[in-house]
């Protein structure tokens, strides 16, 4: 896991920039009673909402929409891929 400043440092983001991105549920950190802690994945959400921002000029209304339907396909390819498991074992002689 990666802390708040590695994190900055990794991605490029000013502090002050990764707090409006959690305020806005565009990054979801891990949480404790002291820190909050950074995944690869989050690396990667971040290095998205930037080419989104930066690169293709997408507002921000228009990334939340875009990362939740991001969140909805992963979800939904995990649910299909568990759903195949199952009938796979129950198959399997």
């Amino acid at each position: 896991m990666i802390d708040r400043q590695q994190f900055s440092v990794r991605t490029g983001l000013e502090i002050e920039t990764l707090e409006v991105w959690i305020m806005e549920e565009w990054l979801i950190p891990r949480q404790d009673a002291t820190s909050q802690e950074f995944s690869e994945v989050d690396i990667a959400r971040a290095h998205l909402i930037k080419d989104l921002k930066q690169d293709l000029g997408v507002n921000d209304e228009g990334i939340g929409v875009i990362l939740y339907l991001i969140d909805q396909v992963h979800g939904l390819r995990r649910t299909l891929g568990d759903l195949l498991h199952t009938v796979r074992n129950k198959t399997d002689p």
